[in-house]
């Protein structure tokens, strides 16, 4: 199985915006190190917690850092742009540094009446200009999703598919099933990736508490407090009421943490049921120490 990384270049404690897209780029060469299969970025715009406004400028600066990891955006917001831009950038990117240049896109919670009518077009061009790269599909495009009603869409342009469990994490075997299947329908090969949020550490104790920093940033966020994400210090010291304790244990169950043997079992069960090939990894934590370490110990782990 393909270990991959997500990267939302987040803003946290340790590292605030101006210095967060410079700690996902340190990402980008250490995973390749680790021996990543590929590293994306992710796009928010808004955010107080996440500084990745322009994927395909991170995606620029990492290929420039890098030699043999794939890269990519993880994903482009469709709805907000043209299909042919799309195309000339990423295009423009592969011109460059050739064919580990990914591109996915997504919508969010955007609306787009044209959305699968733009998947179609960029897996056109695509597959007109790029030539076949194993195991990867056809031009390198990808849709990202949560809810399921964007997997047929992926089935039937011939792009892979990345399911957002972090997002969603139940029901998800069923959104990887229709992909398949509506892969298989249009004679497409079908290309699964599981997109997990992870945390793990060498010791149980140091796992817990690093999960329960990314839970308290998250349940904060649904509750209205969109900010950088808390250091476990802070978490420690935090005084949680009712409501976000109730938040917290739905929003605990999408994020898989432990010590590495601990993890890995759970990711390959995982991918097992949804039938992915590949795990892309999504770890924030406030310290970018612990989440390179994090990288590091799962990347050992899946070699082992």
């Amino acid at each position: 199985m393909r270990l991959s990384v997500l990267d939302q270049v987040p803003i946290t404690e340790h590292t605030p915006a101006r210095e967060a897209a410079t700690s996902g780029l340190r990402l980008a060469v250490a995973a390749e190190k680790l021996g990543y299969h590929r590293i994306w970025f992710a796009e928010h715009h808004r955010s107080e917690s996440f500084a990745g406004t322009a994927p395909e400028m991170m995606t620029a600066l990492a290929l420039e850092r890098t030699t043999d990891i794939r890269v990519g955006t993880g994903g482009i917001l469709l709805p907000l742009y043209p299909a042919a831009k799309v195309a000339e950038v990423m295009g423009l990117l592969t011109d460059v540094h050739g064919d580990r240049v990914d591109t996915g896109v997504g919508r969010a919670a955007l609306h787009d009446p044209d959305y699968a009518e733009k998947i179609t077009a960029l897996a056109r061009t695509f597959g007109r200009r790029h030539g076949l790269v194993s195991p990867e599909p056809p031009g390198r495009l990808w849709v990202l999703g949560a809810g399921g009603s964007t997997a047929p869409s992926a089935g039937e342009a011939g792009a892979g598919y990345v399911h957002g469990h972090f997002f969603v994490p139940r029901g998800g075997e069923t959104a990887t099933a229709a992909y398949r299947a509506a892969a298989d329908a249009h004679g497409h090969a079908s290309h699964t990736t599981l997109a997990v949020r992870v945390v793990t550490a060498e010791s149980p104790e140091r796992a817990r508490a690093l999960a329960e920093a990314m839970v308290l940033w998250r349940v904060r966020k649904d509750l209205g407090y969109d900010g950088p994400i808390p250091s476990i210090d802070t978490t420690a010291r935090y005084h949680w009421t009712e409501a976000e304790q109730t938040r917290a244990k739905a929003r605990a169950t999408a994020i898989i943490s432990g010590t590495p043997d601990r993890v890995y079992a759970e990711l390959t069960t995982l991918a097992e049921a949804h039938g992915a090939a590949e795990i892309m990894v999504n770890t924030l934590t406030s310290d970018p120490d612990d989440r390179l370490t994090s990288y590091r110990l799962l990347a050992e782990r899946f070699r082992s």
